[in-house]
């Protein structure tokens, strides 16, 4: 029998939280403090306490907060920043908002993960930060990162926008770089109403700078010392966030268990070729916050037959960033990044959330058996 499953739906999460989420707003609007304020302090105190930092600054979005860390480094024109071109265009676009070059390295093809060995061969005299990313909610492979930028003397700024409650080796994604970036974007494993973002870091003066920055720089309301930019987290989206933070252990567990469901259900088409599951680290907690398969040779066909059939699917991301028109300036080539190019011709992330149920998941799993690989696929 055919059904519809949605790639994600957040009603059933939002309905069982109603009454506390409309006291949240509620209580905001009372209060008359739209922007800042208590709310955001409260949930930057909360965030710091679960990514295990001892600070945390709330701003507009994730890739405000990217731009943030950047600035609070005094990363500037002519400057490197390494990072992978197999990610969200945010990644890219904060490094070259400054004036700094995005140094691409090509990614591990099983994690999707910036390729520690060539993170060092990458580094030059103009190197000033590694930005690695925790795609899909897998982090990156840290210690490594971590040992060649202590080598190089270099900070590391982590892109935890997909991966807040993931760990490597025990440490919370964000925790592990001078400075972490956090998303709230609505379909976040931790997600609000609209546009949000967090920047947690351990240093004191980092943090001070961030908070700084996002209000034009001001060291007062009306003193400038330096240009910032406006980037304030709304109270309302932080009022939200604190409801919905208390849940978000549960709502990990529960992605992390709808993904072994999977594995279990799409494994003989895995053992015969047809998909490529997903790899998880040693050490590693994936929160899964995409469930990311492979179809070589035939991805746009499947991604047809999951449509026909009601499955909602998605490509993250279809053009790496070396690719993409505005960054022909970096003078990258095509297959100069081949797994980045791979993963964008070959992946599509298949309905995960936490209350999808395992009837759907037998659907989306039946679906998936029922596909015929094209005879002139090259697998």
């Amino acid at each position: 029998m055919a059904m519809k499953v949605p790639l994600i739906d957040l009603s059933g999460q939002h309905q069982s939280l109603r009454s506390e989420l409309l006291d949240a707003v509620a209580g905001v609007l009372d209060s008359q403090h739209f922007v800042l304020g208590s709310e955001v302090a409260s949930l930057e105190k909360e965030i710091a306490s679960y990514s295990t930092t001892n600070f945390a600054v709330g701003c507009a979005s994730g890739s405000d907060a990217l731009l943030l860390a950047l600035m609070a480094l005094d990363i500037k024109a002519g400057d490197e920043v390494i990072t992978a071109p197999f990610t969200f265009f945010a990644t890219g676009s904060a490094i070259a908002r400054l004036g700094a070059r995005p140094q691409l390295v090509d990614i591990d093809p099983r994690t999707y993960n910036i390729d520690p060995d060539l993170v060092e061969r990458a580094i030059t005299e103009r190197t000033r930060a590694i930005l690695p990313v925790h795609m899909y909610g897998q982090c990156a492979d840290m210690d490594r990162l971590l040992d060649i930028a202590g080598r190089h003397n270099l900070p590391i700024v982590e892109d935890a926008a997909q991966a807040i409650g993931a760990t490597d080796r025990g440490r919370r994604a964000g925790s592990m770089g001078q400075l972490g970036c956090f998303s709230f974007y609505p379909t976040k494993n931790l997600g609000g109403a609209g546009d949000g973002g967090m920047v947690v870091t351990n240093n004191e003066s980092l943090a001070a700078r961030v908070r700084k920055l996002r209000a034009h720089g001001g060291a007062t309301e009306y003193l400038h010392d330096e240009i910032g930019i406006n980037s304030r987290l709304d109270a309302m989206q932080a009022a939200i966030l604190r409801v919905k933070l208390k849940h978000l252990d549960e709502w990990s567990e529960s992605r992390r268990s709808k993904a072994a469901i999977y594995n279990e259900l799409l494994s003989e088409a895995a053992l015969n070729g047809k998909v490529g599951l997903p790899y998880v680290r040693l050490q590693a907690r994936h929160i899964f916050h995409q469930y990311v398969i492979r179809a070589p040779g035939y991805r746009d066909e499947l991604i047809q037959h999951l449509s026909q059939h009601g499955v909602g699917n998605k490509v993250y991301y279809p053009l790496p960033l070396h690719l993409q028109p505005c960054f022909e300036y970096l003078k990258y080539r095509q297959g100069e990044f081949p797994e980045a190019e791979r993963a964008a011709l070959e992946t599509v992330a298949l309905p995960c959330f936490p209350e999808l149920t395992q009837s759907q998941q037998q659907y989306v799993a039946k679906v998936i058996s029922e596909f015929s690989v094209p005879e002139s696929a090259s697998v």
